[in-house]
C-alpha cells in the first residue's frame, strides 16, 4: 500500500490563475477520506468563486497575502490563516500580494478536486515539469 508521495513525482493542474499540486487524494491512494493540495496563486490572480456540494474545505495560508470571501463574508488572509468553508458554500481567494501566495486546501471528503480538471483554463503538467509564467 502506497503511503508517500514526492513534489517531483506527481503532476500539476496548472490554471490562469496559478496551480495545484495534489500529494493526497482518492485518486493516489484508495482509501484516502480526503484531498490535500498545495495551491499556488499568482499576484493579482485568484479563481472565480465557487463550491464544493459535497465536500467541506479548509485553507491554510503559508505565505503571501490576499482576501478571502465565504458565502457574504470578505476577509484578509495571510501565513498562519486557517478558513473553514462548508461543504455548499460560496468562496473565492484572491492574491493581492506582490508575489506568490501559497496555502494547503484540504477537501473532506477527498475528490473535490476533479472537477477543477473540467474548467476551461486548465492544463496539466508531467510530473516534473515546471509551470511557466509569462509577464503581463
Amino acid at each position: 500500500m502506497a503511503v508517500h508521495t514526492t513534489q517531483a513525482g506527481i503532476a500539476t493542474d496548472v490554471f490562469d490563475w496559478g496551480s495545484i499540486k495534489w500529494g493526497v487524494s482518492p485518486a493516489l491512494f484508495a482509501n484516502a477520506p480526503l484531498s490535500v493540495g498545495e495551491v499556488v496563486i499568482n499576484p493579482t490572480k485568484g479563481h472565480e468563486r465557487h463550491n464544493h456540494p459535497e465536500s467541506d474545505e479548509v485553507l491554510f495560508i503559508i505565505e503571501g497575502q490576499g482576501v478571502q470571501t465565504v458565502d457574504d463574508d470578505e476577509f484578509e488572509v495571510g501565513p498562519g490563516d486557517s478558513v473553514f468553508i462548508p461543504m455548499g458554500t460560496m468562496h473565492s481567494t484572491f492574491n493581492t500580494g506582490w508575489k506568490q501566495m501559497r496555502l494547503l486546501a484540504i477537501y473532506c471528503p477527498g475528490g473535490a478536486e476533479t472537477v477543477l480538471r473540467t474548467l476551461p483554463d486548465y492544463a496539466r503538467l508531467a510530473p516534473g515539469a515546471v509551470p511557466v509564467w509569462e509577464r503581463g
